[in-house]
């Protein structure tokens, strides 16, 4: 191909172009255009739009003049399919909010739109009133529902459906956006002009969020950014006087703080020992110290093993090299990683919070009574500490384990102001709030400050109840996650207390993470 180009382009016509089109091709090895066909061409890539007000252009783009004509319950199919287009612009842009805005991203299409809008125009024809509970379960669940695979994204789907199409959008009482009302009948340029007149300018507000989401992605989208330059810089340079040192010895250095820090395994066998009786506490304990065992005994291997071969004593394997990259560059290597817990942390704060973990199983396994507070986040497995409350109260009052809820009251004191661990259920501290904050005077969920992306909760009082006695009026099921990846490091759902509709948090992407 590059010959003939070449060929071709001697004596050819001034204005002569060739267009090539080429996809992604479906693995790296399969990208093999040539460089110099690369280097001496212009590159243009389709971009989606980004943007709520381009997005709404190209959702409504899809359709014509004659699409608003063809219904002959004209209000109902104009102010549905408009309500369907933000809906589709509001989905397909969310993305960029990341795991605030979904758990997973999906690949949503304007093909999910037009089937919608297909779908709504069959069911206008065929019935006299508007099939609500239909049209929401047919998008929300199917079109639109069938690219979800997880349950909170469902629900996050579903709910924007109930906001944006109700029998209240035909009296033209509905907002699909704080100062963005829903728009009557118009024509097809009507539309696209109202649109332009009227849309808020671009904000977090448009998708139901807080604007602290946008500081959040922007912050992960910049440390991306430094981290990429981190890895660029060179990594063997002759260093001028006075400087940090040669890369050997600053990895050097880590390593001995590390492995001087680095406490002693725990003695399982004397542990077991000392267990007079195996209650669901201290069975969670003994996991717990199991798991860290094979995580401290990996650590102290790997750097035992690296400080051999940077003294010379052992040939460097890549695995060593891969640790020692790590190191440099602050990141929690591979091999600690996998048999350790979900962690966003830098190499430096993570390790603090390993120190922090040891510490605190330290001083629960010297007498195995269970702490005043619980630090949840500090678990390998928290699902199994809460599983545990509900275990001691099935085998106290006898009840049965699968009816069974667990009942989380907020309390308004910190973690100090206990001194004992209740009669029943836990204390729990060390939870975060992503999305609003805890209004601790009100007892109640409210709208987050300005730039305090991740307050944190006071104690936690949760206690198991039978699920028959939990009343869900006025509560937000909030669910749990271990960080702010959210999706897989999903825990356990709380249900707090809310004065404004659970909806609104819903859109907000509002839960609880155990480390920030």
């Amino acid at each position: 191909l590059e010959k003939k180009l070449e060929q071709l382009s001697e004596g050819s016509h001034r204005d002569f172009r060739v267009f090539i089109s080429a996809e992604p091709a479906p693995c790296p090895e399969s990208h093999i255009i040539p460089q110099g066909i690369l280097e001496n061409s212009i590159k243009i890539t389709s971009e989606a739009p980004t943007g709520m007000h381009a997005n709404l252009h190209k959702a409504l783009d899809n359709f014509s003049q004659d699409t608003l004509e063809m219904c002959s319950q004209e209000k109902e199919f104009r102010s549905i399919l408009f309500a369907l287009c933000y809906f589709h612009a509001v989905v397909s842009e969310r993305r960029k909010f990341g795991a605030q805005g979904w758990n997973c991203p999906y690949p949503f299409s304007t093909g999910d739109l037009t089937i919608s809008v297909n779908v709504l125009y069959n069911y206008l024809e065929a019935s006299s009133k508007v099939p609500y509970d239909d049209l929401l379960y047919l998008v929300g669940e199917i079109m639109y529902g069938g690219h979800i695979t997880d349950d909170w994204d469902r629900r996050l789907c579903r709910t924007y459906l109930e906001e944006f199409i109700k029998p209240e959008m035909l009296e033209g009482e509905l907002c699909l956006a704080p100062g963005f009302p829903l728009p009557g009948s118009m024509d097809y340029n009507g539309y696209h002009q109202y649109i332009d007149d009227a849309l808020p300018p671009e904000s977090p507000y448009l998708y139901g969020l807080h604007p602290n989401a946008e500081i959040g992605f922007l912050t992960q989208r910049s440390e991306r950014l430094l981290h990429t330059v981190l890895e660029l810089q060179p990594r063997y340079s002759s260093t001028a006087p006075g400087a940090l040192g040669t890369q050997e010895e600053m990895v050097q250095a880590l390593l001995e703080e590390m492995l001087e820090k680095l406490t002693d395994e725990f003695n399982m066998a004397e542990l077991v020992a000392k267990v007079e009786e195996r209650t669901p506490y201290t069975v969670v304990a003994l996991q717990e110290c199991e798991r860290m065992n094979v995580l401290t005994a990996e650590i102290r291997r790997s750097l035992t093993e690296l400080e051999l071969g940077l003294k010379g004593e052992l040939t460097m394997t890549s695995d060593m090299e891969t640790l020692h990259n790590s190191l440099f560059l602050d990141t929690v290597p591979e091999s600690w990683v996998r048999r350790s817990y979900p962690s966003t942390a830098s190499l430096g704060s993570w390790f603090a919070d390993l120190l922090a973990r040891i510490n605190e199983l330290e001083a629960w396994t010297r007498d195995f009574s269970l702490p005043s507070t619980l630090w949840l986040g500090g678990f390998f497995n928290p699902q199994s500490m809460l599983t545990a409350v509900m275990q001691t109260a099935a085998q106290k009052n006898k009840w049965p384990l699968d009816k069974m809820t667990l009942q989380c009251d907020v309390t308004k004191k910190s973690r100090e102001d206990f001194a004992n661990a209740p009669r029943e259920g836990a204390y729990i501290h060390g939870l975060f709030m992503e999305g609003a904050r805890w209004d601790v005077q009100a007892g109640t969920i409210t709208d987050a400050r300005l730039k305090e992306l991740t307050p944190a909760m006071p104690v936690l009082f949760i206690k198991a109840v039978p699920d028959d006695k939990q009343d869900p009026r006025g509560l937000y099921p909030c669910p749990l996650y271990k960080t702010r990846q959210r999706g897989p490091t999903y825990v356990w759902t709380f249900n707090l207390k809310t004065k404004e509709s659970p909806s609104k948090w819903v859109l907000a992407g509002v839960a609880l993470l155990l480390q920030v």
